[in-house]
């Protein structure tokens, strides 16, 4: 029995130790995601309640590119400018908008079918971007000298059958977080004083899809040398990169500002082309991205007034010598946002 006793008072023991180191754990996690922010620099709104309109455009493309001979095909989908509303608090962050067809013409460019759950978090310390991106129905961008029998003066080719599927994560670690915010420029829940910037660096994991009902390369295209003359009708891209950057925000008598962002990638990726007539082509390929981000406009205590934009563009080398496929995902938006202080805090 008192071995028992022993025994269970041991575990106990462990059990409250466990407990203890994993509170412990959790409480280090917290404070490594919390900052202090420098207020010569940083004032923090995210505790009142952030309102705004918003005019927006996610988008999404695919290039077929032949260095050797410096061709390249475009594909672009017909995507619409949406318009809404949204609001922050704390760590939520809501954006509701619409699609007006009055202003989304598809004469030109044909109709796209889109699911775009891009989504991208700027944290204190981290951005976190996400690309979860189906697309239906692109047109060929550049089809001017590039097409034989192509007339300007009608629409653009288009292929209703191309269909994509993009998955990936970006994470960048912000150095300078006392001092430099994302989130003034993009969130509307920070207002950055004065100029600072900081260097960025992290890592990207992508996977895409394209795939059509015949080849991606056009039959009529004037250069039927191009990227050796293959064709295929789909192709599958699995990549991971390692990247860096330096992103600066410039302030301008204390309201006005400009914030500007790159990071550049290198890393590798496997690359399938699967084709109709012949054996699918695979190879393991040099992979180089990059972000862009760009934002300016007025920011204030209570009012911010802006236009956003990011891209990111994957390049991917490809199976076929001195070929590359390039894909594509951004998203453009205007804000209009008010800030209200809360007597209360909702939660």
């Amino acid at each position: 029995m008192r071995k028992g006793y022993i025994l269970i008072s041991v575990c106990l023991c462990m059990f409250h130790f466990a407990r203890g180191q994993r509170s412990s754990f959790i409480n280090k996690i917290g404070d490594w995601f919390h900052t202090e922010n420098d207020t010569a620099y940083i004032e923090d709104h995210t505790k009142d309640l952030t309102t705004r309109l918003v005019g927006s455009r996610k988008y999404n493309l695919y290039d077929i590119v032949d260095r050797k001979r410096k061709t390249e095909v475009m594909y672009r989908p017909n995507t619409p400018f949406n318009v809404g509303f949204g609001f922050n608090y704390k760590f939520i962050g809501i954006n509701v908008v619409f699609n007006l067809p009055v202003i989304n013409s598809t004469d030109k460019y044909g109709k796209t079918k889109a699911l775009d759950l891009q989504a991208h978090y700027y944290l204190r310390k981290l951005v976190v971007d996400f690309y979860g991106q189906r697309y239906k129905g692109y047109y060929i961008a550049n089809s001017r000298g590039l097409l034989n029998g192509f007339d300007e003066k009608g629409p653009l080719p288009v292929r209703p059958d191309i269909r994509n599927l993009n998955i990936g994560m970006s994470v960048e670690y912000v150095f300078n977080d006392k001092k430099f915010s994302y989130r003034a420029a993009y969130l509307q829940n920070e207002y950055q004083k004065k100029s600072a910037g900081s260097f960025l660096i992290g890592g990207e994991l992508f996977t895409a899809r394209m795939k059509g009902d015949s080849s991606l390369i056009p039959h009529n295209i004037t250069n039927q040398d191009f990227i050796d003359g293959i064709t295929y009708s789909a192709t599958s891209i699995f990549s991971a990169a390692a990247n860096a950057g330096y992103a600066y925000t410039f302030v301008y008598k204390q309201h006005f500002f400009l914030t500007l962002s790159l990071s550049g990638s290198f890393g590798g990726n496997y690359t399938r082309l699967f084709r109709d007539d012949a054996n699918d082509l695979r190879k393991f390929g040099v992979q180089l991205n990059n972000t862009v981000r760009a934002s300016f406009g007025y920011n204030s205590s209570k009012y911010f007034a802006g236009i956003h934009y990011v891209n990111l563009t994957t390049r991917s080398q490809s199976p076929i010598e001195h070929s590359w496929q390039t894909i594509g995902a951004g998203n453009f938006r205007i804000s209009l946002a008010r800030r209200f202080g809360l007597k209360r805090q909702l939660f």
